[in-house]
């Protein structure tokens, strides 16, 4: 079992930055992929970012690329996604989740799909004001 929990939502005007963190616990930390998703008002949960479990490899959405960075720090358990050139459409509750933790090469495909995901956090909400 993993344990995800974020933090660093808040409000902050467009332009502006944040970076949200997600403490991990409960297993190796290092062998799970992870991934930051987000869910908009009246819309679905969406991909917005992963890392593999080597930190390697990193994987974002066309509509964040080049805003945001998602970075692990295996010494801390902690997985972080830099928020950067904010606009009113970020507005959403942001998602930190894990995969099943099997240390695999996987494709975009693979790292963007909710259902690649075993563990979810809680949320933490981001507002951008325009």
């Amino acid at each position: 079992q993993v344990q995800l929990v974020e933090s660093g939502g808040g409000l902050v005007q467009a332009g502006g930055s944040l970076r949200l963190s997600c403490l991990a616990s409960g297993r190796t930390f290092s062998s799970y992929a992870m991934g930051w998703f987000r869910q908009r008002p009246g819309k679905e949960r969406e991909f917005v970012a992963a890392v593999g479990w080597g930190g390697g490899n990193t994987y974002y959405a066309d509509s964040v690329k080049g805003r945001f960075t998602i970075s692990r720090d295996g010494a801390k358990n902690t997985v972080y996604l830099q928020m950067n050139t904010l606009k009113a459409e970020d507005t959403a509750v942001y998602y930190c989740s894990a995969d099943h933790g099997r240390a695999g090469y996987y494709t975009y495909d693979y790292y963007s799909s909710k259902s690649s995901y075993a563990y979810w956090g809680q949320g933490t909400q981001v507002t951008v004001s325009s």
